[in-house]
Parts: C-alpha cells; structure tokens; sequence
C-alpha cells in the first residue's frame, strides 16, 4: 500500500461529517499526550526536591506535596491515550486489536495515577534509602496496573506492526517491532527489581520512545483523514 493509499480507506469508512470532526479531535489528543506527560515528567524529574533522574523512575513523583502533579500527568494522558485509541478504531484502517491494546495502555496509566506507587529510595526527602520494606495495597495496584498497561503497550506495537506488514508499509512496520522490542527489553529489566543505574535509564528513555510511536501513530492517521 502506498502512503497516499490510507485516505482512501479512510474516506471509504462511511464516517459523517461530525463524527470525522470528533475523531481528528480525538487523534490530536494521541498527538499532544506523549510531549505533555515526557515535558511534565521530565521537568519534575529536574525540578523535584530530593528526586534524582538515575535513581528514580518517575512513578515516585505521584508522592510528596507536589504528587499531584505526576497524578494528573497519568491520569490525563491516559485519558486522551483512549481517545486516540478510539479514534485509530473509528478510521478503521488498523484492525481491531493495535487501537484495542493500545486503550489498554491508557487504562493502565489512568489507574497507575490512582494509585500511588510506595515512597522508595530516599524519595521524597526523608524515605529511607531502599526499596519499601513493606508494599502497600496501593503500592502493589500500582505496579501491577503499570504492568498490564505496558504489556497492552508492547503488545499493540507487534499488533500495528502486523498490519503494516500485510498493508506493504515496511517502515511503519520496522518502526513499531523495534519500539515493541525495546520497550520489552527495558520492561523487563526494571521489572527484575534491579536499581543499577543503567536500567532505571534504559527504561526511561524507553519510556520517551514509547511516547515518539504514539504521537507518530496519531499523527499518521489525522494526515489520512480527508479535509
């Protein structure tokens, strides 16, 4: 398939005209999420008393006076992550599955901002250096709604990559196994408990990556739809 060829599909879909509008709508909010939740984290991650980028995964900010903050962040880019996933279903170019498991990507950043991960390792000012000697029941939540939504992440990407495939579009298809690959191997090594160094860097800036195929996948699909 060649790139023009997805306005076709698009355009064939039998949308109305205000259901067109709403999901260009919903798809800019696919665009928006990955800068707002890495420029917000990001920038408390070098902002935030006692918090260190190396050391620190950024889900430790959602605690202290300021966690609100990193709270919101989960919850609103989860929000607009299902829009987008929403949305990618409406156009009805990728199948069933990518934009399905990609909501689950959203649903499990909605409920990592409800509950909160444990104070950990000297952060905020004042925990003890270390894992939590004890895991809360919000705590475990956390951890296990972060890791549904990143396996729906990893699983999505080989979902869209298989589509690509079968569509001849080989680069998006290379874009979204890679991205599916790396974020798998960074996943699974901050999922090991270890806290070198390397890792909790690895996962971040796997982390950012994530976010880059997001808002290229919303991007590509809002250029599909016909003006």
């Amino acid at each position: 398939m060649q790139p023009g060829a997805a306005s076709s599909i698009v355009g064939s879909s039998g949308l109305p005209e205000p259901a067109t509008k709403l999901t260009k709508k919903l798809l800019l909010c696919g665009v928006v999420a990955g800068p707002l939740y890495v420029v917000l984290g990001w920038g408390q991650a070098f902002t935030r008393e006692g918090f260190d980028p190396a050391r620190h995964p950024l889900s430790l900010l959602s605690n202290g006076p300021l966690g609100w903050i990193q709270i919101a962040n989960f919850v609103v880019t989860g929000l607009m992550v299902i829009a987008c996933a929403t949305a990618m279903r409406n156009v009805k170019i990728y199948g069933a599955w990518g934009p399905l498991l990609l909501g689950v990507y959203g649903l499990g950043l909605i409920a990592a901002g409800i509950f909160v991960a444990d104070p950990a390792m000297g952060f905020p000012p004042g925990t003890p250096m270390g894992p939590p000697r004890t895991i809360s029941t919000h705590g475990m939540l956390h951890f296990m709604s972060g890791g549904v939504g990143f396996l729906g992440l990893i699983a999505s990407c080989f979902a869209f990559a298989r589509r690509f495939a079968t569509q001849k579009q080989s680069g998006w298809a290379a874009y979204s196994v890679a991205t599916g690959v790396i974020f798998f191997a960074a996943f699974f090594g901050i999922a090991s408990g270890s806290g070198k160094v390397w890792i909790i860097i690895a996962f971040s800036l796997a982390v950012v990556l994530a976010w880059a195929w997001i808002t290229a996948m919303a991007a590509r699909t809002l250029r599909a739809i016909k003006d």
